[in-house]
């Protein structure tokens, strides 16, 4: 009586992932989004007109602590790679880093009764500290990424699930972020913040719980790879595809800092709205999730290069159309905020997918794999371009003349106006430039994978199994 034919185990490559893991994925970055959607629209006007701190001031420190903590990101790759234990590489860490991120987020929002050096000193610290943890849980938890699956499709998709968690969360945070400071803080605005920084600590702290008790690491390096940490940076030197996403990261940060921080200067001094603050911030982030959801079915009909060269073009002209509308027609503010944000929303899906696949490539032509280092180093030029976009934006503003909680001169408003319209349509244009650059299409990534998980074929019968 013949056998039943040997099926092949499922691969990397072959096993699809659960709806349950996707979601619990996705948690992770609502939670990362607690903090970092905070810093991105919150943190630059909380310095200068609650903490005290003029513009110049806060330019320069979010230059210096976010090269700072951008310098690490590389480091807590190394350690995250390097790391061995029942529960995986990247995975620990989300516990791990759970009380670290949520002291630091309360102290960075905690107005110290020093002077004007000490709580510049205070600052500076409480906001090292503050990256600091962050970069300890997140860059694992991206990291992760790169090892649940090797499907390029599937690791769209799980990105995309990721970033409609992160765009969800993140317009949570926009929307609740003033309503619940005036609500705790009682008309005490400092105090709002500590508190309303300590509910999200909370929050956070359980959905990472989640994101730790959903996913799976399936992709380990190769069998008794032994690599230096120098060996890791030497690898993605030569990697030219990540060195293209790189740039890209850097840059595409440039425009996505400038808009997002400036964002509620210009309701608050050049439109003179700022209870809309919240509501515009959440038309964005709901856009972006919008945008975030339709990757997977975009990226079936285009492939991710064509797509983001496409998706960028569109945000340099939504952008630069922004500086032709006038202050008082909100109308038009809201329909392109929508639209820079639906065009920007499958940027993260398509290049944290692509960092992915330059793993997967790096492997393929080193024999080594180094996931966290591809993925650290990735948010390392994210940060960077925060850093260098946070300090333009601070002292552009001073040099024309912005004095925090005054009304404002016709520079500053010009400056106001030039950061979040024209600045940031001409970093999108250069990104487009960049990504043109990029090699790994869809075929390549499939004969990548094809060499580094063969899957098994169904074996014969033979007449001695009969």
């Amino acid at each position: 009586m013949a056998q039943e034919p040997k099926m092949s185990p499922a691969t990397p490559l072959s096993e699809k992932l659960s709806l349950k893991e996707k979601v619990g994925y996705a948690l992770g970055d609502v939670a990362s989004n607690f903090y970092w959607r905070v810093f991105d629209v919150f943190l630059f006007i909380f310095y200068t007109d609650v903490f005290g701190i003029s513009a110049a001031a806060v330019g320069t420190m979010m230059l210096v602590t976010r090269i700072i903590d951008a310098v690490s990101d590389p480091l807590m790759g190394a350690l995250a790679d390097r790391t061995a234990t029942r529960f995986g590489k990247f995975r620990p860490y989300l516990l791990l880093g759970i009380i670290p991120i949520a002291a630091a987020g309360v102290l960075t929002f905690t107005v110290p009764d020093l002077g004007d050096d000490g709580k510049l000193i205070w600052a500076y610290g409480t906001y090292i500290f503050m990256m600091l943890a962050y970069t300890f849980i997140n860059v694992p938890y991206g990291a992760l990424l790169g090892v649940v699956t090797a499907d390029s499709q599937e690791r769209t998709t799980l990105t995309s699930f990721r970033f409609i968690g992160a765009f969800s969360g993140g317009t949570l945070v926009a929307y609740m972020t003033p309503e619940l400071v005036n609500m705790l803080g009682n008309g005490n605005e400092a105090l709002g913040w500590q508190l309303t920084m300590a509910c999200y600590g909370l929050i956070s702290a359980v959905l990472f719980t989640l994101t730790f008790l959903a996913t799976k690491e399936r992709i380990a390096p190769p069998k008794n790879q032994q690599t230096s940490i120098k060996q890791d940076i030497m690898d993605l030197t030569k990697n030219k595809p990540w060195l293209i996403l790189f740039s890209l990261a850097l840059i595409i940060m440039f425009t996505i800092t400038l808009r997002a921080s400036t964002g509620t200067f210009y309701f608050k001094y050049y439109v003179g709205r700022e209870d809309l603050i919240g509501t515009f911030t959440a038309v964005y982030m709901i856009s972006l999730a919008i945008g975030a959801a339709s990757t997977p079915l975009l990226s079936r009909y285009f492939d991710k290069r064509s797509l983001l060269i496409g998706l960028m073009s569109l945000v340099a002209l939504f952008s630069a159309g922004f500086y032709l509308i006038p202050p008082n027609n909100l109308t038009m503010m809201f329909i392109m905020q929508a639209l820079i944000g639906f065009c920007l929303g499958p940027k993260s899906p398509l290049v944290f997918s692509m960092y992915a696949d330059t793993a997967d490539y790096s492997q393929y032509k080193n024999g080594r794999r180094a996931t966290a280092m591809i993925f650290s180093a990735a948010a390392f030029s994210q940060k960077l371009g925060g850093a260098f976009a946070g300090a333009m934006i601070g002292w552009l503003l001073s040099s024309m003349g912005y004095v925090a909680n005054q009304q404002q001169s016709p520079d500053s408003l010009m400056g106001i106006l030039l950061l979040n319209t024209l600045i940031p349509a001409a970093f999108a244009l250069l990104a487009v430039w960049v990504v043109k650059h990029y090699s790994l299409d869809e075929q390549k990534m499939k004969h990548i994978n094809q060499s580094l998980y063969p899957t098994t074929a169904i074996e014969p019968v033979t007449n001695s199994q009969k």
